[in-house]
């Protein structure tokens, strides 16, 4: 039988210690993983295309459960999402966000009962995948396998024929320069409150990278989204912004002033009514002062 792949996300060890127990009894869910915070999490979100997020409220650090969820949406890979909290205090922004379900931790085994049943009834939405085939450990290793540390070890997943053909599709596509590329309306969509708002380019100050994630900065918004800064760049260079260092990317349009800093270093002072002074890379200056004609 067809599971359905979850990850497990949450601060405390014991907690996801005590739902994989009790999800290994389940016949329809086959727990692939566990992260301790938002990072840890986005890495395996990005690897593997879970149907399930059981997900702390909670997470530690800037990106709490809520915020993953909202990242997850605007990248249309959104999981079946079920979140673990101490109270009741947030269950219904859970459920604008389309949580199957918000459990109270300790849960009990009757109530944890009622979560599978829902589940149950909602698997149809879900994306199921077939147990991997895990290579045994006497199988014989690449060469190259070899070269690394001897203390790595590596398992290998092999790709279903319908899974590899999509891939291979994806990825013609990601290196094709001729691909045709949408017409850029000059807004940035950006998933908040559970709704998408259109965010006009020109009221962006800066934008700022968040590990796989990125904060758009306005004069009066901080607003996390699900696009990497590098792919925001390519996006936005054309429309006069600039990459002032490896976090920033900057509206040049709201840049109100360079300053000189000890140690040949520079400085960015942005628009708004909140003065913002960003670092400029030694690297880039030079480039940034041919731009604007210094």
């Amino acid at each position: 039988m067809d599971r359905i792949t979850a990850l497990l996300v949450h601060p405390d060890p014991g907690v996801r210690t005590a739902l994989r127990e009790q999800l290994a009894r389940v016949d329809f869910i086959r727990v692939l993983g566990e992260a301790a915070d938002a990072y840890e999490a986005s890495e395996l979100l990005r690897a593997i295309a879970y149907g399930l997020l059981f997900c702390g409220v909670e997470l530690g650090g800037e990106v709490g459960g809520f915020e993953l969820a909202e990242a997850l949406i605007a990248s249309k890979r959104q999981p079946g999402l079920v979140f673990i909290a101490d109270d009741e205090s947030r269950a219904f922004r859970a459920f604008e966000l389309g949580a199957a379900d918000y459990l109270l931790w300790p849960f009990t085994p009757q109530r944890f009962a009622q979560t599978l049943e829902r589940l149950a009834r909602y698997r149809p939405a879900f994306r199921e995948a077939p147990a991997p085939e895990w290579r045994a450990a006497s199988a014989p290793r690449d060469p190259e396998d070899e070269a690394g540390d001897e203390d790595e070890e590596t398992v290998r997943l092999p790709l279903e024929e319908e899974e590899e053909d999509r891939f291979l599709s994806a990825l013609r596509q990601a290196w094709d320069i001729r691909h045709e590329r949408p017409v850029d309306i000059e807004k940035l969509p950006i998933t908040l409150d559970g709704r998408t708002i259109l965010l006009p380019y020109t009221q962006i100050l800066f934008i700022e990278a968040y590990e796989d994630y990125s904060f758009v900065h306005t004069a009066a918004q901080k607003l996390l989204t699900s696009y990497r800064l590098k792919n925001l760049e390519e996006r936005l260079r054309p429309h006069r912004f600039f990459r002032v260092h490896r976090k920033y990317l900057v509206n040049l349009d709201q840049v109100t002033e360079i300053a000189t800093l000890p140690g040949g270093n520079f400085m960015l002072r942005t628009a708004g009514k909140t003065r913002i002074e960003l670092p400029i890379g030694r690297r880039r200056i030079g480039e940034l002062k041919q731009i604007l004609g210094l």
